[in-house]
């Protein structure tokens, strides 16, 4: 049942721009290490090229994608079909972070509308796709994107989100380092 690309087919590009929400998987390289997987959403997933995708992540409680990217580049983004026809859609390769004020940040922020709280841009190339039926995840009607995060960061504004991402968002739970601990907040972010 399992189908494996070279690269996102405009077929699979679709499948992504219908999805409302995206999983990213990543681990570090210690054996005792925690597997991190997040769920994201905020229309936050670009499509760049058939074998490059970003995302702008968010301010959130931990960083431990930036915190593994870093230390092997390792990623996997995964999309569930849930309404029909059903379908699993993972995209595996190598990403690294992009923070506000480093070089390409300008260029890749351009892809994104603006939203609170943005921290940094994962981007990844991406060297395997591979589908697969996706019949054991249930069916679920989309409603609305969840406005607390938007809505959190906003209040807290750029001098207490720095604040907050010192504190919170500079190691990952394993000890790992991020590439936060220098982050100038951009006044739209």
């Amino acid at each position: 049942m399992a189908k494996v690309f070279d690269s996102i087919t405009d077929t699979l590009q679709s499948f992504i721009a219908a999805q409302q929400m995206f999983f990213v998987a990543t681990a570090p390289l210690a054996a005792e290490g925690h597997v991190n997987l997040s769920p994201k959403g905020l229309n936050s997933f670009r499509i760049l090229s058939p074998t490059q995708v970003a995302y702008l992540d968010v301010t959130g409680s931990g960083n431990e994608t930036s915190a593994h990217l870093q230390e092997n580049g390792r990623i996997t983004f995964m999309f569930c079909a849930f309404q029909e026809p059903p379908s699993i859609l993972r995209l595996y390769g190598r990403g690294q972070t992009h923070l506000p004020g480093t070089p390409d940040w300008e260029r890749l922020y351009a892809f994104f509308p603006p939203l609170p709280g943005g921290r940094q841009i994962i981007l990844a190339e991406i060297d395997r796709v591979q589908t697969s039926c996706g019949m054991g995840v249930p069916l679920y009607e989309y409603v609305a994107q969840r406005e607390s995060l938007v809505a959190w960061a906003d209040k807290k504004g750029s001098d207490g989100l720095r604040d907050y991402q010192q504190q919170k968002n500079c190691v990952s739970i394993d000890g790992l380092p991020t590439p936060l601990s220098g982050l100038t907040l951009r006044s739209d972010t």
